[in-house]
């Protein structure tokens, strides 16, 4: 879609909006949509869902084939799509663990996080070439299709209504603020599921160096955009196969001790990556520096492996500690946290670039996230290293 938002404007300005529209409805309805899954068996809500996006997804194809020319029409397609996956996400992420035994809990959650990278991944590389080779047509067409197997699937699963759970109060049919409300103070009182959560949003906000790439490609590393797509796609390529051989991993029991560090090895990538930039310096190279780019990429590729193996056992605990009756609130959160704190990293990062230069600004924030995560160990989380995945407690 931002694509063909590009294609419609010659505007990048326009293909921002569109993420805007699309960031907007995933945080605003997240906690209800959590709210949602916890009230109503979570099978039924992930095929209402799933089948309002089918239609959503086929309206983004129609206004292909009739050729509606329409940015404003594709900013509110991106808006319902996204508004509708605030409901689905935490209904399929609320479904796993019902479906898997606890100490399977981790390697589901690896293959799932595999599962999406590749997606993210590959999905815009397969639709960018069905763009180059056809149309905007053939793309949403084959969305269309592929969404309709991920449908059949959903519709094998058996009901999945939410249980009842000792600390907490039995499921709401009618699902307004107070429900919300009363998942947010469940999630204050436990200090393992919020230690989570805070050490994600250390990284994402403080040290996440994704806007970065494209000036690095211009003015440190050369190449430009094709720089710019190593670089992004480095972090995707370090996470997928840091899930594919986490075999060994995924049977750890300290599982707290383990997000730690896979966030400080993420901070000690980012730093690299801001001491490599810098010791190369920002003079706009006429031709890719080669082996500059060789090391950028091997950090990267690093950072993501760290954090997807973070994103793993976060998750896990996650699932693990939360009593259903309120696993869907707080995988609201999740989305909530893993959707927005990205962009409050793009903003924090970006403006560190914009005083010190890319290659400190990527130093700083790494230095302050490992700073913050050490801290947060050291005090409110020791409880967190203490976590245990046979005895998890939230």
């Amino acid at each position: 879609m931002g694509l063909q938002v590009y294609a419609l404007t010659q505007d990048t300005f326009a293909v921002g909006v569109l993420g805007l529209f699309a960031l907007v409805p995933l945080v605003v309805l997240g906690l209800y949509g959590g709210a949602l899954v916890d009230a109503f068996d979570r099978r039924r809500v992930a095929l209402i869902a799933s089948s309002v996006l089918l239609v959503v997804t086929a309206g983004i194809a129609l206004q292909a084939w009739l050729d509606l020319r329409s940015v404003w029409l594709l900013y509110i397609l991106v808006g319902l799509q996204s508004a509708d996956s605030a409901v689905n996400n935490p209904a399929r992420m609320a479904i796993i663990p019902r479906l898997v035994p606890r100490e399977q809990l981790p390697a589901a959650l690896a293959l799932q996080t595999v599962g999406w990278n590749i997606a993210l991944t590959g999905g815009p590389l397969l639709g960018a070439a069905l763009v180059a080779w056809h149309s905007f047509e053939a793309a949403y067409t084959l969305d269309v299709a592929l969404f309709g197997a991920s449908l059949y699937a959903l519709w094998r699963l058996p009901d999945l209504p939410p249980e009842p759970s000792d600390d907490a109060a039995p499921p709401r049919k009618v699902v307004g603020l107070a429900s919300v409300i009363e998942g947010l103070r469940y999630l204050g009182t436990r200090p393992n599921l919020r230690m989570t959560f805070l050490l994600d949003l250390s990284a994402m906000i403080l040290a996440m160096p994704r806007v970065l790439f494209p000036a690095v490609g211009v003015l440190v590393l050369g190449g430009g955009e094709t720089t710019t797509g190593y670089l992004t796609a480095a972090i995707a390529v370090g996470a997928v196969l840091a899930g594919v051989l986490s075999g060994g991993l995924v049977h750890l029991r300290r599982q707290g001790v383990v997000i730690v560090i896979a966030i400080l090895g993420f901070a000690a990538s980012v730093i690299g990556l801001g001491v490599l930039l810098t010791s190369v310096g920002a003079h706009r190279p006429e031709h890719t520096i080669g082996w500059a780019l060789a090391v950028a990429v091997g950090l990267l590729a690093v950072a993501g492996a760290a954090d997807s193996i973070s994103s793993i056992f976060r998750q896990s605990v996650l699932q693990a500690a939360t009593p259903d009756a309120l696993r869907g609130r707080l995988q609201g959160v999740f989305i909530v946290v893993v959707a927005g704190g990205p962009r409050l990293g793009d903003i924090t990062v970006g403006a560190l670039a914009s005083r010190f230069g890319e290659g400190p600004a990527a130093i700083i924030g790494g230095v302050a996230c490992a700073v913050v995560v050490i801290a947060l160990a050291a005090t409110a989380g020791r409880r967190l290293l203490r976590y245990d995945a046979a005895d998890p407690q939230p």
